[in-house]
């Protein structure tokens, strides 16, 4: 059960997007009537000063009668921040204890926190 009571459909397709201390799930889902949806979670690394580490999670959930309009937004704003910023990650530059993490599992990121990052709180969406 998830934390808000209700059972989760199995996963119908499911796809993973590992991105630094960032995990992505892409995952198709059914609906009681047997449609499908899709879940996008991104799920965060976090390592507490004992040296243990615990996830937070954020889910997004989008129906058939969304894709197209999300889709749009979503190529339209990648499209707006490569062609004003380029495809260079500003953010490899500028922290000296960036690791990038490698698809074979040679190596393992680990970034630091900006002091604005810290500043947000973790919201359960699915309480929404």
């Amino acid at each position: 059960m998830s934390e808000n009571g209700m059972m989760e459909k199995d996963e119908i397709f499911s796809k993973v997007l590992r991105a630094g201390r960032r995990t992505y799930f892409f995952d198709v889902r059914a609906t009681k009537a047997e449609d499908y949806y899709l879940t996008i979670t991104e799920s965060k690394k976090f390592t507490n000063a004992d040296g243990s580490f615990h996830y937070k999670k954020h889910k997004i959930y989008l129906y058939k009668e969304d894709f197209e309009g999300f889709s749009e937004i979503l190529n339209e704003m990648t499209d707006y921040i490569v062609s004003e910023k380029g495809e260079e990650v500003i953010s490899d530059r500028h922290q000296k204890d960036f690791k990038k993490e490698y698809e074979d599992g040679d190596e393992t990121t680990e970034t630091s926190e900006s002091p604005s990052a810290k500043k947000f709180t973790d919201i359960n969406f699915d309480d929404i």
